[in-house]
């Protein structure tokens, strides 16, 4: 089984369903496509990565035991050199904007997904795809805090850590969209999700 990933330039960030269109819709060819196919080559010499349409897109292949790691090195690229990342097996776009203000914030997914500095709009669609293929999301500043959510019983175990503290937090909320803007909160350094839950203290040790 193989894994694919495709590549282009857009001027402004596109929803799932736009992305999905891309294909029929074209893209403008743009250097940046064959900078990222030499690029990726070079990391990963065993990945089959081409550009199509005369430089509007790059396709990368690749072996599904590879995908995880591959990917994080793909969607590094392509934000470097403004392209956006369209994962036809997840239904997930990855644009360039907007982000959070945490430079280096990971985003963590139980289905074996890590990005970089994702786009708000990744973040947010990743949360309607949790479930029994994806356990959980988290959004991590190492070093410094956390947020993380999980499926649990008609709702979502929400737990946020304050690492300066050790304190680990977790609170019952029943609403996906109460989830996903805990995790816009968190990623624009806003704490208001705190506020509105009720939180326990569950630190150990």
């Amino acid at each position: 089984m193989t894994y694919e990933l495709l590549l282009w330039r857009s001027d402004r960030p596109l929803t799932r369903e736009e992305a999905a269109k891309a294909g029929e819709t074209g893209a403008e060819p743009t250097p940046a496509i064959g900078e990222f196919v030499v690029e990726l080559r070079r990391l990963h010499s065993d990945v089959q990565v081409a550009e199509t349409g005369r430089g509007r897109f790059a396709r990368v292949e690749m072996a599904d035991d590879r995908a995880d790691q591959v990917s994080t090195d793909v969607y590094a690229i392509a934000q470097g050199l403004g392209l956006i990342v369209w994962d036809p097996v997840r239904e997930l776009v990855h644009n360039i904007a907007p982000v959070g203000v945490y430079q280096g914030m990971q985003l963590h997914t139980g289905d074996g997904m890590v990005v970089i500095d994702p786009d708000l709009g990744l973040v947010r669609d990743v949360l309607t795809r949790l479930g029994g293929e994806n356990p959980f999301a988290a959004l991590v500043v190492f070093g410094h805090h956390f947020i993380q959510v999980s499926p649990e019983d008609g709702g979502y175990e929400l737990e946020y850590k304050d690492g300066a503290r050790g304190e680990l937090h977790r609170a019952r909320v029943l609403e996906l969209a109460e989830v996903q803007l805990a995790f816009t909160e968190y990623a624009n350094d806003d704490r208001g999700f705190l506020d509105r839950h009720t939180w326990a203290n569950v630190s150990t040790g």
